[in-house]
């Protein structure tokens, strides 16, 4: 009797560890469990990081940064398949669509700042970039004192119509700042010069220029409207779990080396629909990122 009621409570301890197991998960980990799926946030047109190709199939550098997650979410859970749904985000959705559950990574060019880390969290830094303006050589703007009284265009929801906004006020510059829905669209203004200029991240700016039908008759300014600044894969805010196994990912992916392959395939190669390569080899303070992965948003920590 004795012998069976000690197996009985073995038994009970089991079942009650495996429960107490079970009831670990919490947030964003216990979602994806319990639907077999994970719902990636991508943009359509922030090329190399995030657009659609002729099949309209998101792809790009954060795209592949993302997948890279994504199997290590599904070896963490233990799961045999995870199913992967795309949701489209725009500059001004990505973190409302975020916080709300709708997707669970935003998968694009989104700068790390301090500011956002208040509503939502960031990986491991993938990118940094600064923000200038790209305008027709025919304009000969130099400088952002240049853009004085003139029509301006930025994406709204981005950090860099803030930064067009503030410096417009400290400035005196009395530019006409007009918010586009996104990146196209804005690049289009100056295309058919419905603005003269496009304040944006340099790097976004390059793949914008590499793609239009006359690469040679527009230049990025040298001026910046800011320090370099990090970009991250989104995620939300205080749900530690996911987070630890997201850092992990893209922490082994930048230190193995891989990180720096995935990165030359979308920035010194021919990348699709076009073929356009945007030269852009690693910079110093990228390849120091990698080695050292960090999430900090605070730009001087880059140097």
């Amino acid at each position: 009797m004795k012998r069976l009621l000690s197996i009985g409570f073995a038994l009970a301890a089991a079942l009650g560890a495996a429960e107490a197991g079970a009831q670990e998960l919490t947030g964003t980990l216990k979602n994806i469990k319990e639907t077999g799926s994970i719902t990636l946030g991508h943009r359509d047109s922030s090329i190399p990081f995030s657009y659609l190709d002729d099949n309209q199939k998101p792809i790009g550098y954060a795209m592949d940064i993302c997948y890279k997650i994504v199997d290590a979410v599904k070896k963490e859970l233990k799961l045999d398949k995870l199913e992967v749904k795309l949701n489209p985000v725009t500059s001004s959705t990505r973190i409302p669509l975020l916080a709300n559950g709708t997707i669970d990574l935003e998968c694009g060019s989104t700068t790390n700042n301090a500011e956002r880390q208040k509503q939502i969290s960031f990986t491991n830094t993938h990118f940094l970039t600064a923000s200038r303006f790209v305008s027709k050589k025919s304009s000969k703007l130099n400088s952002i004192d240049d853009l004085k009284g003139k029509p301006v265009v930025s994406t709204a929801g981005t950090t860099n119509i803030k930064q067009l906004t503030e410096a417009n006020a400290a400035r005196g510059l009395n530019v006409n700042i007009i918010p586009a829905k996104d990146h196209a669209e804005a690049f289009l203004m100056v295309e058919t010069d419905r603005a003269v200029a496009f304040v944006m991240d340099d790097i976004l700016l390059a793949s914008l220029v590499a793609g239009s039908k006359a690469p040679d008759d527009y230049v990025i300014s040298k001026d910046a409207f800011s320090k370099p600044e990090p970009y991250g894969i989104m995620l939300r805010r205080d749900d530690p779990a996911f987070k630890k196994v997201v850092d992990a990912a893209t922490a082994a992916l930048y230190t193995s080396g891989e990180g720096q392959k995935i990165y030359d395939k979308w920035f010194t190669q021919k990348i699709p629909p076009k073929g356009l390569n945007l030269n852009t080899p690693i910079a110093a303070e990228l390849k120091n990122e990698f080695a050292k992965p960090s999430d900090s948003p605070d730009p001087d920590s880059y140097k």
